[in-house]
Formats: C-alpha cells, structure tokens, sequence
C-alpha cells in the first residue's frame, strides 16, 4: 500500500523533532510561494491569481503521493513559459479562452503523466540526453529574459520570436519608460545580493513589499509603471474544464512536452535530494503518478501545469523539510493568502515580478556544461548548441524537437554502426593483455588475427558487422585464424545468428578458422539454441580471448616440432 501512499510510510516513522523543520520548511517555500506564482502565471501568459490556485492543491496531492520528501511542486518558469508557447497561439493571453486551455492543457499533461506512471513508461525520458536537455534549458532562459522585457522596459512588444523581440526593442529604445526600467534593475540587484547572503531569505517577499511601498510613496503609477491591479480574493472554485477534441487535438504538441519536460526537471532534483539524505527511497512511475494526479486534481481548482522547481526545492530543504508534511504547510500558507490578503496586492508593479522571473532563470543557463562539454566531448557539445540554437530560432517546441530527434539518431547510428576494433597482444606484469594500442611484444603468431565487438549484434547492425570484419581481412591471404572477442555482445537475435553462420561458412571456403571468446552465458545458451556451437565447432569457442591466443600458440608450437622430426 505504501508503494501507491507513500505518505503512510513517511507518516508511520514520523518524529516529534522532525515537525521543527518541517514547519521551518513549510512556511518559508509558502512565503516565497507567493511572489513567484503571480510572477510564473504572468509568463504563463494568465492573471496572477492562477499562480497562487496552481501553488495549493498539487502541493497536498504530491505531498500524499510523491516519494521525495523534499521535492517542492508549483509553478515554475520553464513549464509557464511551455504553457505560453502552447497556448499563445490559439488565444488572447488573459482572455477566458486563454485561461481555459491553460486549465484543460493542464488536465492533459496530468492524463499523460498518470498513464505514463501506470505503464511503468517512464524510461522514455531517458532519450533526451543531457546535452540535450541542458541545450533546451539553456535556450529557454533567453526566451523567458526576452518576453519579460515588455514589463521591464514598460514597453509594448508583439508576440515573435527571440530575434524579433530585440529586434522590436532596438527600434522603439526611445519609448522605455524609465521609472519602470530603474524599478526593475533595483529589483534585480537586490534579489541577487539576497541570493548571495542567504538563499533561504525570502527575497522574492522582500522586493514585492519594496515595489509595492515604492509605488504607493512615489505615485509611481502616474509616471507609466504598470502594476497588477485588482486581485480576487477567496478560494479557487470549483469545476470541471471545458473539453472540446479540436482543443485537445491543438495541446497534443504542448502536453507531451510539458509532460516529459516536466517530468525531467523534477526528477532531476528529486534524485539530487534523496542522494543527500538517503533515508527514502524515489520510485520514478510513482513520481509520474504523482506529478500526474496533482494536475488532474488540481485542474479541478482552476490550476496551471505544475511540477518540481529547483530554488523552492533548494530552499525547502535548507529550511530543514523531512517530509510531505512542509509541502502540505506550503499549501495552507497560500489558502490564507487567497482568504485574508490579495487586496494587498492591488500596486504590486509587473517590473517586479519580472525581475523576481529573470533571477530564477538565471541558473538555467549552463554555461558551466558548455565549456565542460567542448573540452570533453565534441559531439555530445555539437547535440548541445543545436538544441539550443534551434530553440531560440525556430521556438520551443521545434527546438525540443529537433533535439529529440538528433539524440535518437545518434542512438540508431551508434547501434547500427558499433565498435570493431582490432586488438594486439601485450606482455604486462599480470600476463598477457590484449589492447587497441598493443604492438605485438609478446611475440606474434603468424597469421591470426584478433577482434572486439561492443554491441549488442541485431538485424540493424549485424551486415556491418560481417562486412567491417571481412573487408579487414580482404586480400591479406596470410590470415588463417581470427579470434572474435565476444564478451562486450549482451545480445544477439535470428538475423546475427545467422550472419555468424555465414562469416563462419565465407572463412571455412577461404581457409580461415573463426574462434569465438568470451561468450557470456546468455548469449552461449543463444548461440545453443541456434545451432552456432555445432557449427562454428565446441573446439573453436574459448572461455575467453587469451585462452584462444594459448590454444593456438600450443598448435603452432607441435606443428613446429613435428616438421622439425620430419626433417630429421
């Protein structure tokens, strides 16, 4: 039972000198709740209230269902900005229509995750590598940046893409209200200075209560700093979204990558969070479970696509988080701002939110991995600066896409065009080695020839394999054995079997001899089932690669000495 309600396994061991930090927890991640869900349901392209309704009811059904302990679910930037770039096209951000296929994308993306859990699917994340998805990420934080600079700059820009909106602020510099620009960089400097001193300082309730006090002190709003106006007060209703198939068929692109999106931000934070503590255990479908049902719920109460954010997540356990119990605290100190206080946030100016929505995605940008990348791995750096020019030039979506799609090309090649190397033996103080480098200092054999294989052998690859290995030894006529190190194959099906079948038949008619090594048992017991060991010859399979190398030094050795009688 507890696999399906981990709240009863954390429940059940819950400790009196665990509430202090939990409730420590719990209403510093609530207070820093409320800043960054109006500034997250902004960028989401939604009034600000729909960033508190996201910021209760996902926080209580993760807090029952999920298995990380310190994990905090809500709002976060890059799922608002996927939001505005799923729904930004088919409706006015603001409208009715807008909010409501926020709500319904939301419902969708909670479907996806939830079957995505119930089929134990999560594994497909696993195709998005992380130069990929540090590619996306990084791309992404430049796209946020850009569609805050409207609201930083008290300008007026359409919607477009990233070089448009600079383009569009080049040309209209002249008309950045400056009241709004000062507000938003003061706003900026502070939130960052904050982060430096102490990250668990709710910096974010800090500059919303200072650009509030500004704006009533200096009349700011007759000078053109735009602020958020009347926020509603109560609890979210509830009710059922409106599902059309049309609708549905217009989200499809948007929910499947919030889904998998989603699911990897959190998880990766998730899995960073149990390394350090280690007294839980994360069950990956069980977090998609969760996540899923927290937006389905939450759907209910008029909430946007929701999961785990990295700087709540940070803060909630610096403040001492030990179990669900400080998300569930999270969640009822933003009921009692829905109840009790959102006149307050009548002059709250939209710089301000923006500027609490540039900071958070400041860590997105990665230039760390970049550098790491190009210095250690040219391709996966290559995968890297695709993804994330594809994804400031042609937007998110295709950007995702297309970094989708070069992650599984490279999976498809790398399996359809394996490793074949030649190996050399070598002399070493352990005995006999055999390495890619090797210069025959063991004394070589004549004619033999030896071989490694680091790949599963399937249909894709198994005529590449047959073809690398006879163009090898094409037209060298001294070649009378090679040696197949076999001990990197993890599988095998029909169409390698029968490829090793012919290789070993083309090498008989030429007068060459293939001897197989290292065969695990699984893949001996394939080889038995189709007939290779009979085939090949029980004398020409060795236990491994050196035990080939000796059995063929023996025989060279009595062939030498029975010539030697001969002569005699």
């Amino acid at each position: 039972m507890t696999k399906y309600l981990p709240f009863l396994d954390w429940i059940k061991g819950y400790k009196k000198s665990d509430f202090g930090g939990d409730l420590t927890a719990g209403l510093t991640v609530g207070v820093m709740l409320i800043p960054q869900g109006m500034a997250y349901a902004m960028l989401a392209g939604l009034p600000p209230i729909y960033g508190l309704y996201a910021s209760t009811i996902p926080l209580f059904i993760y807090a029952l269902l999920g298995t990380s302990r310190q994990l905090a679910v809500g709002p976060t930037a890059l799922v608002a900005l996927l939001v505005a770039a799923g729904v930004g096209p088919l409706a006015e951000a603001g409208s009715v229509e807008y909010i409501a296929l926020a709500i319904l994308l939301a419902l969708m993306v909670g479907v996806i995750q939830l079957l995505m859990g119930i089929f134990r699917v999560g594994f497909i994340v696993n195709f998005l590598s992380h130069p990929v998805i540090s590619g996306f990420t990084s791309a992404a934080a430049f796209i946020i940046a850009a569609s805050q600079l409207k609201h930083l700059l008290g300008i007026s820009i359409p919607r477009g893409k990233f070089h448009e909106t600079l383009i569009h602020v080049a040309h209209h510099f002249s008309d950045i209200n400056w009241p709004t620009f000062v507000l938003g960089a003061v706003a900026i400097t502070i939130l960052f200075f904050i982060k430096k001193i102490k990250r668990r300082i709710p910096g974010p309730l800090i500059i919303v209560f200072l650009g509030i006090l500004a704006v009533q002190l200096f009349q700011l709003t007759t000078s053109g700093v735009k602020v958020i106006g009347e926020v509603p007060g109560g609890l979210p209703t509830f009710g059922i979204p409106e599902i059309s198939w049309g609708n549905i068929q217009a989200l499809v692109p948007a929910a499947l990558t919030i889904s998998i999106i989603g699911f990897i931000e959190s998880i990766a934070i998730a899995k960073v969070m149990q390394k350090k503590h280690k007294y839980y255990e994360l069950d990956n479908n069980q977090e998609l479970r969760a996540l899923g049902l927290s937006n389905i719920v939450g759907v209910l109460f008029q909430s946007f696509p929701v999961t785990g954010g990295l700087s709540r997540t940070a803060v909630n356990d610096q403040s001492g988080s030990r179990s669900g119990l400080a998300s569930i605290i999270s969640g009822s100190v933003i009921i009692l701002t829905l109840l009790f206080f959102t006149a307050y946030f009548h002059n709250l100016p939209k710089a301000v939110l923006s500027a609490i929505i540039m900071v958070a995605i400041f860590g997105l940008v990665d230039i760390k991995e970049a550098k790491h990348l190009w210095k250690t791995d040219k391709r996966d750096f290559t995968l890297f600066m695709i993804t994330a020019i594809s994804t400031i030039a042609l937007g998110i979506e295709e950007g995702i896409l297309i970094g989708a799609v070069l992650s599984l090309g490279w999976v498809v090649y790398k399996t359809a065009y394996p490793n074949i190397t030649e190996l050399k033996p070598e002399e070493s103080e352990h005995g006999l080695i055999f390495k890619e480098s090797g210069e025959n200092t063991s004394g070589t054999i004549e004619k033999v020839l030896v071989y490694r294989v680091d790949a599963r052998l399937y249909f894709a690859n198994c005529t590449y394999f047959k073809e690398t290995i006879l163009n090898h030894i094409k037209g060298n006529d001294t070649v009378e054995h090679v040696i197949l190190d076999a001990s990197g194959v993890n599988d095998i099906d029909s169409s390698a079997a029968q490829v090793i079948e012919d290789l070993q038949r083309e090498f008989k008619t030429g007068g060459v001899r293939l001897h197989i090594a290292g065969l695990k048992d699984e893949i001996k017991a394939a080889f038995s089932r189709h007939h290779l060991l009979e085939k090949i010859g029980h004398e020409f399979i060795h236990h491994d690669i050196s035990s080939a190398w000796k059995s063929l030094a023996k025989k060279k050795t009595s062939s030498t000495k029975s010539d030697s009688l001969i002569t005699s």
